[in-house]
């Protein structure tokens, strides 16, 4: 593991196992929503992982974060094998690993305070020996996130704020522990276009201003390009490109990647690329096709494609991706 490598994945696996249903048998069935994903993650490092809505991103995040067990594989945090922790060491473990949900709607609870909600992943951990102690770190990582003066946001409630005030109270309940690695679940889907620049603004700064690592999951390619260093895309359940985020927009050598980028709005027309717009839907991620998983929406697949399942290879220095066909 290199000393800047802050965490390290490999060969990550979960599966959920199919229930029986009336008289229907699952069988040894599962669905593969992460399915052999391996990366690092560098010390004060933004990591974009982009892929469309079902192909894994967040279930990835909740088993970095230990809310669902792995099938199969590791993850090494600092140095540490943090693949199968459980209760004390589990929690301290997400002391230094805190994530940003998509929906501050829901993961704020509508009968507490600001000022409480913040301050609950203090009295959890036992973190703070005063109360004087506690609204001093409360009131500092309300400003960080932007709440300023803080003493007019602590006595007020949810519903009282905007949508971009209560992601940023999110993002306060997440700094207030102080962690290394920040995992950011879609922070920006659900708010309005006007505020999405400020909160991705606001994690540039604070990766600057505490030195922390960001994994920013998202489905908008052009939104990853706004601040991350590097862009992982992920196609049912796998990485299927990795690599630099300048090399990878400007170069991209899996087909799926084109075909994200391809639809990011440009307003200057002779910079527009051409529209890729793929074919039907997903496999099922209970029944995969045999060889390269995105052969069947392909629109450069050959044979050789519906035979062998390729893995990611050197594209250039950094940058890999899993395509047999690469050019």
């Amino acid at each position: 593991m290199n000393q800047s490598t802050l965490l390290e994945v490999r060969n990550l696996r979960k599966l959920f196992p199919l229930k029986k249903a009336g008289f229907w048998e699952a069988g040894d069935k599962h669905v593969h929503a992460v399915d052999g994903v391996s990366f690092e993650l560098n010390r004060g490092e933004v990591l974009a992982l982009v892929g469309e809505s079902g192909c894994g991103k967040s279930t990835l995040a909740l088993t970095l974060m230990g809310l669902e067990t792995i099938s199969q594989g590791s993850i090494v945090f600092d140095g540490q094998d943090i693949t199968h922790l459980k209760g004390p060491a589990l929690r301290t473990m997400r002391q230094h690993i805190q994530m940003v949900f998509q929906d501050p709607y829901e993961s704020l609870n509508p009968l507490m305070t600001i000022g409480q909600l913040v301050a609950e992943p203090l009295v959890v951990h036992r973190l703070v020996r005063s109360k004087a102690e506690r609204a001093d770190r409360v009131h500092r990582c309300l400003e960080d996130a932007g709440l300023k003066p803080a003493e007019a946001f602590v006595n007020r409630f949810p519903h009282e704020l905007s949508g971009g005030q209560r992601q940023r109270v999110v993002i306060a309940g997440a700094l207030v522990l102080e962690p290394t690695i920040l995992l950011a679940d879609e922070p920006v889907s659900m708010l309005d276009v006007s505020i999405r620049a400020e909160i991705l603004s606001l994690l540039a700064d604070l990766r600057v201003k505490r030195g922390i690592s960001i994994l920013f999951i998202t489905h908008d390619l052009g939104t990853a390009a706004y601040f991350a260093d590097r862009v992982a895309v992920m196609y049912l359940g796998r990485i299927v490109e990795i690599g630099p985020t300048r090399e990878v927009l400007a170069n991209p050598a899996h087909p799926y990647a084109r075909a994200l980028l391809s639809v990011i709005p440009v307003p200057n027309p002779r910079q527009r690329r051409e529209r890729l717009i793929l074919r039907g839907d997903p496999p099922d991620p209970i029944d995969l096709p045999p060889g390269c998983r995105f052969h069947p929406r392909c629109p450069i697949a050959q044979a050789v494609c519906r035979e062998q399942d390729p893995v990611l290879q050197d594209v250039s220095r950094g940058h890999q991706s899993a395509c047999l066909l690469q050019t």
